[in-house]
């Protein structure tokens, strides 16, 4: 499951920035048992696009929020994200 998720990740990130670099982690070895969570998973990305160019942190990660806004709940419940241009 956790291979699929990554690649939904991936699929909207590269869709939606065209990254020099991106890199899609499964943190959900760090988070067994945790409460809450309903079988969504715990992810870090590490993203550089020129779409961050001249943005605020805030807005970065608004922005990679808004790329899987649609897996947000059911596949991912936690997301790390480290967006630089």
């Amino acid at each position: 499951m956790s291979n699929v998720r990554i690649a939904a990740i991936t699929q909207r990130l590269q869709t939606q920035f065209s990254p020099r670099e991106l890199e899609v982690v499964d943190d959900g070895h760090n988070h067994i048992g945790h409460a809450g969570h309903q079988g969504a998973g715990h992810f870090t990305v590490r993203i550089t696009a020129d779409a961050f160019r001249g943005k605020r942190l805030i807005e970065r990660h608004r922005l990679v929020y808004q790329a899987v806004a649609d897996l947000m709940g059911s596949e991912i419940h936690a997301l790390a994200i480290d967006a630089r241009d």
